[in-house]
């Protein structure tokens, strides 16, 4: 039984990341997009929805099993067909590729903020409204409208330069890794012109979470002066990482125009094998003398921009305290740091049982030593006792896995992993029998 509220108009862009939800109220992914079929001068029909479900597996969800869209919530009956979603050539993704559009309406050029979908009588979805904003005076910024779909031209044509400000806007609260999963589901073109409106440090934040492909192809099109400034934006590993997988000219281009302060950590990484401790590493652990108090320490594993796994340890060293430091004295591990009084100097909090890993540790012994010692990070140690980084399970990971693994389908199953009364193509064959054909 699907139930929704008389005359129910829904703003599309505000769905995207919607929790879907089970009959028992168990969250079972959220909503990234929705697929309509576009008609000319007609309402669009939409098809149904794209879920994302973990591992970042983006699937259809058809919008005639939908029991209901409220605020803040999607319910789905059953189970979903786990199969990951294709978009077909006769469909459309409304966040992904209408937003921005710049449409025409009483003869004045103007821009798609966002699209409202309605359901008819007899059951069916159908794309009814339009919020488009006029254009502005001066400095002053236009006034936004809502229109029929039948007063709007334009969505049929292709845009050189559709811009994503929108499309920004309805991703605005993703994390780094999901809003990479809807960049990689979207079409090259559009892929690029929302690549070039991100700012350069969600930008490098996003680059650090797709396939190789991808980063290639985003920082290949991207001016040469704002690849490298993105390049600096991103942790030093992962743009040493990256700068490997560039033809080598093209690398040391990009190198000369970064900043040499930031350029040096990722020279550095540059001289390490790949598969090795020292190719793997960060060079920016979280590094402090032993004189710091266990609040220094504490205050500086809570900034929001170090990742769990880099935060869990303090690596304790002489002057200079940043890579490559001053000899390393050890390591102090944040539980330890609870456990012992804000005044407590670091050095008291040495782990003297952990000795350190060389940069030259193949992949396989470093899994081996963090499987040992059940740690998420080792520090990395030159021969001349220095810290020159610290590989986090992460790390690891990354470089166990296939080098496409973003890209491939998961192999393993579930127990959701079955149709929801019926498949997307039985769906799309009725819904096209009531379309006409």
């Amino acid at each position: 039984m699907v139930s929704y509220a008389a005359n129910v108009r829904i703003f599309i862009a505000r769905l995207a990341g919607t929790p879907v939800f089970d009959p028992a109220g168990d969250q079972i992914g959220r909503v990234r997009d929705v697929v309509v079929a576009l008609r000319g001068p007609r309402p669009p029909r939409v098809h149904g929805l794209v879920v994302e479900v973990q591992p970042r597996r983006r699937v259809f969800m058809p919008i005639t099993r939908v029991r209901s869209i409220e605020a803040g919530s999607v319910v789905f009956p059953g189970k979903l067909n786990l199969r990951r979603f294709e978009q077909r050539a006769s469909e459309t993704l409304v966040i992904g590729e209408l937003l921005d559009r710049a449409v025409t309406v009483d003869g004045v050029r103007m821009t798609v903020l966002d699209l409202a979908m309605e359901r008819e009588r007899s059951g069916d979805w159908l794309v009814t409204k339009v919020a488009v904003l006029k254009p502005g005076r001066g400095l002053r910024r236009g006034e936004t409208i809502v229109v029929d779909w039948a007063d709007v031209t334009g969505f049929e044509s292709v845009q050189q330069d559709q811009g994503a400000a929108n499309l920004l806007a309805a991703f605005e609260m993703m994390r780094p890794a999901d809003l990479a999963s809807a960049l990689h589901s979207l079409p090259a073109k559009r892929r690029e012109e929302v690549a070039v409106a991100l700012d350069d440090d969600r930008l490098a934040d996003v680059l650090e979470e797709l396939p190789e492909r991808d980063q290639i192809g985003i920082l290949g099109m991207l001016a040469a002066e704002r690849a490298a400034d993105v390049l600096e934006a991103m942790a030093p590993d992962d743009a040493a990482d990256l700068l490997q997988d560039l033809p080598h000219e093209r690398a040391q281009a990009l190198l000369e125009l970064m900043e040499p302060r930031e350029a040096a950590p990722v020279r550095r990484l540059l001289t390490y094998a790949e598969d090795t401790a020292g190719g793997m590493m960060t060079s920016e652990p979280v590094i402090l003398p032993p004189g710091a108090t266990v609040a220094e320490a504490l205050a500086r594993i809570r900034q929001e921009d170090i990742t769990p796994a880099v935060a869990a340890q303090v690596y304790v060293t002489r002057p200079p305290h940043e890579t490559p430091t001053g000899r390393f004295l050890g390591v102090a591990h944040f539980q330890r740091l609870l456990r012992e009084p804000p005044s407590t100097l670091v050095g008291v909090a040495i782990d003297k049982s952990i000795d350190p890993i060389r940069p030259e540790f193949t992949l396989a012994e470093v899994a081996s030593y963090l499987a040992t010692y059940n740690l998420v990070a080792a520090p990395v140690v030159d021969e001349l006792g220095r810290l020159v980084g610290a590989v986090t399970v992460d790390d690891v990971l990354d470089h166990l896995l296939p080098a496409d693994w973003r890209e491939r389908e998961p192999v393993t199953t579930t127990d959701a992993e079955v149709s929801a009364a019926g498949t997307r193509a039985s769906g799309s064959k009725a819904q096209g029998a009531t379309d006409g054909g």
